[in-house]
């Protein structure tokens, strides 16, 4: 699209983009990026901008009523010399027109090159994870998923909205799955709903976007490359209500639970509260690639490893190189020899350095937002939430004066941290936790601040829902635990690193299978034994009138797993560290080879939390 849909970087250019197209772009691209592909300046479609007659704008946007207003207005003011818009979702036929009429108006017509449809309506956020939303999110929102008040309008709109995004991702990839969801749900409305517009588009022999296609130009992702077709899993955020409140402790997971972020950048308060630092967690940062599903224990050793790697080098490149040797006095010594490995040694260090300066800046970013995720673990004491909360999710024994201590001690964490204790204690149905003493409870967190609407929405969602949330959470007990601990993190940090993990537990995760994962897990090898709820899941074959029972029997090598109600990092770790474990034959099915994490938005426990209390605020 940048290259103007063209294999060649041609001319310079302008890129302007809606909202929505930034949040599209913001994960993708660097500004050292969009120069290497000739864009020079970069801005938003409803800005004030200046006419530059001779340049190119590829225009990046919605068709909105408003973005359709301002592009006429740009086409009327003259404002480039040629014109390449490309629509985030398809346009319509009257704004087409309107666009049309605004360029024969205007004389501007032959400046208009092209108007491309580009199905590009989500954002990825990381090669095998991606969202439908950003900005403006609460319009797909678990919240407006499950609203009561809500009209069969709205709801209407925001189902229309999931499919939209998951068509472009499946247009993206070139790809047309076989759809299992679970019945009665919104997520079942969205595989309807899907299923009937892949069917459209099928039957458009004039424009079928998934035929005529090179399978291996579908992108990057190792899904449009397979010959077998992949499974698309549409689940319900309501399959399990515990993980997305849990206390984590995996590096990606714990800098978005406790610190600020979006698409793929951190900010972090400096030590004078004075300014925020913002860092990029970069997909091409090999120390990020390698620990950001990594205890979080783990990672601070990282950090000291990379920092002593860093100081070795450092001193190499600094050892002093013999250029005052003088030549000729020693005839028995080649002079050309030496002048040779005089050169090549500074020439070598002079390579080393920009390595070495790039190493410095990356280690050196991991270092402040690793110090940030500390300070917070230790004022909230989360590794204590985080170790009772997995007994608790696990249907291990808690010490139930522990669980009063943690809750009820002012002095003890935030108040959001203890309600999110309470609740998952409440979901997973504690035998410990009676009604009574759930109240009472209740009437402690509303003490520190916390309000009661949350619970009284998961009080009526266990009450009125057709899930069997004991069998759900039952289904973790096989693994026997999902941590031990490991004692006090014994190799203290170093000064220059900043870490004192002393005090902090050294929690070491074992390999265990989240709800979702497990239910993924039966839907892939359909042949397997699997869960009462895995096999009850309603089936759909865009390419198919008819369904074909011998045709369910299938193993998939490919899937995507998409959650209608929000996701987070937890679901999306577990999921990548499955694949791992199937490609090593540890557990499930071998069906397995790649999945693709999916969801309306990525939200944190506290965004989660906030929004279970909107629901439980409407009567």
């Amino acid at each position: 699209m940048i290259n103007l849909n063209t294999d060649l970087q041609l001319d310079w250019k302008f890129l302007i983009y809606d909202h929505i197209g930034e949040n599209i772009i913001a994960p993708l691209f660097t500004i050292e990026d969009l120069e290497n592909l000739n864009v020079t300046s970069h801005l938003q479609l409803h800005r004030k901008r200046d006419p530059v007659p001779d340049v190119t704008a590829v225009y990046f946007a919605l068709p909105t009523d408003e973005n359709i207003e301002r592009i006429c207005l740009d086409l009327s003011n003259h404002l480039y010399d040629s014109y390449y818009f490309n629509f985030i979702s398809p346009i319509s036929r009257s704004k087409l027109e309107q666009i049309a009429d605004a360029a024969l108006l205007s004389d501007s017509a032959t400046s208009v090159k092209k108007v491309y449809d580009q199905y590009l309506n989500f954002i990825a956020l990381e090669d095998d994870f991606f969202i439908l939303r950003e900005k403006d999110k609460h319009m797909i929102s678990y919240h407006a998923i499950y609203r009561s008040d809500s009209t069969d309008a709205e709801i209407t709109q925001v189902i229309d909205h999931i499919v939209e995004g998951l068509f472009s991702v499946l247009v993206t990839l070139n790809i047309i799955p076989i759809i299992r969801c679970p019945k009665g749900g919104p997520a079942e409305v969205v595989a309807e709903k899907l299923t009937r517009k892949i069917r459209e588009t099928l039957r458009d022999s004039r424009n079928n976007l998934f035929e005529n296609k090179d399978a291996s130009s579908g992108g990057s992702s190792a899904l449009s490359l397979s010959i077998h077709r992949p499974l698309l899993c549409l689940i319900d955020r309501t399959i399990d209500m515990s993980t997305p409140l849990h206390h984590t402790w995996t590096y990606q997971a714990l800098i978005h639970d406790l610190l600020n972020t979006e698409l793929n950048k951190v900010s972090v308060p400096d030590e004078s509260k004075a300014k925020v630092q913002a860092f990029d967690l970069n997909p091409c940062d090999r120390f990020w690639c390698e620990q950001r599903g990594s205890p979080f224990p783990q990672v601070a050793d990282a950090v000291q490893r990379e920092l002593d790697e860093y100081k070795k080098r450092e001193n190499e490149v600094k050892s002093p190189i013999d250029l005052n040797s003088p030549l000729g006095s020693d005839p028995n010594n080649d002079d050309s020899a030496i002048l040779a490995e005089s050169t090549a040694k500074l020439t070598n260090t002079m390579s080393s350095l920009q390595d070495l300066l790039e190493h410095k800046r990356v280690i050196g970013n991991h270092t402040t937002i690793a110090h940030a995720v500390l300070d917070e673990i230790k004022k909230r004491k989360l590794d204590n939430f985080f170790e009772i909360e997995e007994k608790i999710m696990n249907r291990n024994l808690i010490d139930r004066v522990t669980l009063d201590d943690m809750i009820a001690n002012p002095d003890y964490g935030h108040p959001n941290d203890k309600y999110r204790l309470f609740l998952i204690c409440y979901i997973c149905d504690n035998p410990e936790l009676s009604e009574e003493e759930s109240e009472k409870y209740v009437h402690v967190l509303e003490a520190l601040g916390c309000k009661r609407a949350a619970f009284d929405y998961v009080k009526r969602w266990k009450t009125f829902s057709k899930i069997n949330v004991a069998s759900l959470q039952s289904s973790l007990q096989s693994s026997g635990g999902v941590l031990k601990t490991a004692g006090m993190f014994s190799k203290l940090m170093s000064q220059g690193s900043q870490f004192v993990m002393e005090g902090v537990k050294n929690l070491v995760l074992k390999e265990h299978l989240l709800p979702l994962t497990k239910i993924v897990d039966g839907l892939i090898d359909s042949s397997s034994k699997v869960s009462q709820e895995a096999k009850d899941y309603a089936y759909f074959d865009p390419k198919a009138l008819k369904d074909n029972e011998v045709q369910r029997k299938r193993v998939f090598h490919d899937s995507i797993v998409f959650v209608v109600g929000g996701g987070n990092y937890i679901e999306y770790q577990n999921l990548v560290d499955y694949c791992k474990s199937k490609s090593r034959g540890i557990t499930g099915t071998m069906g397995a080879r790649n999945i693709i994490y999916g969801s309306t938005e990525l939200m944190n426990a506290n965004e989660f939390l906030g929004q279970l209390g909107q629901l439980g605020e409407v009567s």
